[in-house]
């Protein structure tokens, strides 16, 4: 009967059979842990991914499972990012979770965990989407991370049972999740072959909508995003452009923001000396090495590893991969 309605002769075969001291062993784990099983057939199903093709049957969740039926932006990206990047999406998740947005993402490194961390900071929500069981953590780093995702009344989410492995091709079947459940995916950096991208073609074929982060054209995580700029996605250069694509009011937003941090042109920076200024100068958005600033100031190399890290310090440049510096 299983195979006359069309499922593959392994499927059917093991619903016919299925290993009982395995099923056994996960309902004790789920007990154990307080994690629920949210079948397709319930209530408590986030209506968005009931929609998106191939949805899941049921959802392994650890935490407060409502929070899965909360409005939801993802924010995905690189998982080597800039430190401008990085940067770039907490602060967009922080000022989206103040809005009333939960974040969900990854619970990858890079991208992925600075989203979750700058919405915990606002203090907000945020949802970890794992590509493995949930009674392991991947990357096993972010144990602490998911920890505060549960604690601060986020939630951990599988389609994969307890015991499943962090296997590659999980991941992209975990994308579809992390874009279904959400109004909009949003890029911050991602190369232009990379799981990221997936997750917005993804939300796109969802009927989602999507947005990108522009950046230099000389930094290659920039030309994913422009990728999609080129495919339609919406650009986006402040966390307003998404309140307002989305039509979700941020009044509250503003007040919040005004009253909890300085202006920055209130903000009084010490006067640097003359050397100092000449290579903040110098230095522009762009990634550039020890070798082009001493090009272009004629300051000896041994200073200015000395003065870029002192500048480092006071959050006036910022580090990138290859030793090279961009100015903050």
């Amino acid at each position: 009967m299983l195979r006359a309605h069309g499922l593959p002769p392994a499927i059917a075969a093991w619903l016919a059979a299925p290993d009982l001291q395995q099923l056994a062993a996960d309902r004790q784990w789920l007990q154990a842990v307080g994690a629920t099983l949210i079948l397709c057939t319930s209530e408590r199903f986030p209506p968005l991914l009931s929609e998106i093709p191939a949805a899941p049957v049921a959802l392994y969740v650890r935490g407060d499972a409502t929070v899965l039926l909360s409005a939801q932006l993802a924010v995905v990206g690189s998982r080597n990012p800039t430190s401008s990047g990085r940067r770039t999406a907490r602060d967009f998740a922080l000022f989206l979770a103040r809005a009333g947005l939960t974040i969900t993402s990854g619970l990858a490194v890079g991208i992925d965990a600075a989203a979750h961390e700058g919405a915990l900071a606002a203090p907000g929500r945020t949802i970890g989407v794992l590509g493995c069981g949930l009674d392991q953590i991947y990357p096993p780093e972010h144990a602490a991370l998911a920890q505060g995702i549960v604690a601060q009344g986020g939630a951990l989410v599988s389609e994969f049972p307890p015991g499943t492995a962090p296997r590659r091709d999980n991941f992209p079947r975990r994308n579809r999740l992390i874009s279904g459940l959400s109004l909009g995916t949003l890029v911050v950096e991602a190369a232009r072959q990379s799981g990221s991208l997936i997750t917005a073609r993804l939300a796109a074929a969802q009927g989602r909508e999507v947005f990108a982060i522009p950046g230099s054209i000389h930094n290659p995580l920039a030309r994913g995003c422009h990728e999609l700029l080129r495919q339609g996605a919406k650009l986006v250069e402040t966390a307003a452009d998404i309140l307002s694509e989305l039509k979700i009011p941020f009044a509250k937003q503003e007040v919040t923001e005004t009253a909890s941090a300085p202006r920055a042109e209130d903000i009084k920076s010490p006067e640097l000396d003359k050397d100092y200024e000449i290579l903040l100068d110098a230095l522009g958005f762009e990634p550039a090495s020890i070798d082009s600033l001493v090009e272009r100031t004629g300051l000896p190399s041994s200073n200015l590893a000395s003065m870029l890290l002192i500048l480092e310090l006071e959050g006036r440049v910022g580090l990138h991969a290859g030793g090279r510096f961009t100015r903050v």
